[in-house]
């Protein structure tokens, strides 16, 4: 049986909810550009009848290049983050790096995500878990799906049942990620709703040298394979000029494409249990 996650008092994700939407940029780069995109993704999230978590990382700490832009940092990104929440009404989301980010994180967000390449952190996810916020854990590249298992018990051990997984991809080769649309469900057996990633799950790792490429032409009929596979949330980066985003742009899908994509999708997700 699936656990339904109250994202907040108002919204839950899981079986008999909506289709969640987690989508922002992948950092924080102004407060200008966080809050075209928060508007534009609300408003269209409100025309569709789904879920929408605003989503941005206050620090990217696994960039490929010492030189490339990380974001505003804890307290400045937090901050923006807050004012985000409030202008907006929405809930928010961001990654935590370290268990010194937690508490001061949990002040702001509604969920703690916990990075791939961290989902075996065991002091990490014992810290989210015991903030009492929902805990979303993305699978690792390297890691099995049925192995996720055992980041679900350390933070149900820990008193938390609020946990959501996210699929973002499994290495395949030097440079490039392919999904196992099998991982969906088989998370999903865990008795957590999943979420697909469908920007990360794009992305070639370390593809275009000093930073990571990404074949965004992929987004659309992977998330929709992933739809139809009977996921509960897509979690997309989107930028209103990915070409020039200080983060991932590769792999983020443009702004006025993705009310388009959603409606594909929602047509999807409605012909199956959600």
């Amino acid at each position: 049986m699936i656990d339904s996650v109250a994202i907040n008092d108002s919204m839950r994700v899981g079986p008999g909810s909506p289709l969640l939407l987690i989508a922002g940029p992948c950092v924080l780069e102004s407060a200008e550009t966080a809050r075209h995109i928060a508007g534009h993704v609300r408003d269209v999230a409100a025309r569709l009848g789904i879920s929408f978590v605003f989503k941005a990382s206050f620090d990217k700490a696994n960039r490929t290049s010492l030189s490339s832009y990380r974001g505003p940092g804890l307290t400045d990104g937090l901050r923006l983050l807050a004012d985000i929440k409030q202008e907006f009404q929405v809930p928010v989301i961001s990654d935590v790096h370290d268990i010194t980010q937690v508490a001061q994180a949990a002040e702001v967000l509604d969920i703690l995500q916990i990075p791939a390449f961290l989902c075996r952190q065991t002091d990490l996810l014992v810290a989210a878990a015991r903030t009492g916020r929902v805990v979303n854990v993305k699978k690792g590249q390297f890691m099995a799906p049925w192995d996720m298992a055992h980041a679900v018990t350390k933070i149900r051990d820990s008193g938390n049942r609020s946990i959501l997984l996210t699929e973002r991809g499994t290495t395949l080769g030097y440079n490039n990620l392919v999904v196992d649309m099998r991982s969906l469900p088989i998370m999903r057996s865990l008795g957590c709703p999943v979420i697909y990633d469908a920007t990360h799950s794009v992305q070639l790792p370390g593809g275009a040298g000093g930073s990571s490429g990404g074949q965004r032409q992929f987004i659309a009929p992977l998330t929709r394979a992933a739809v139809a596979a009977g996921v509960d949330g897509i979690f997309m980066e989107v930028h209103p000029d990915p070409d020039k985003a200080l983060c991932d742009g590769p792999n983020s899908l443009p702004l006025d494409e993705l009310e388009p994509l959603l409606k594909n999708i929602i047509a999807i997700h409605g012909l199956g249990d959600g």
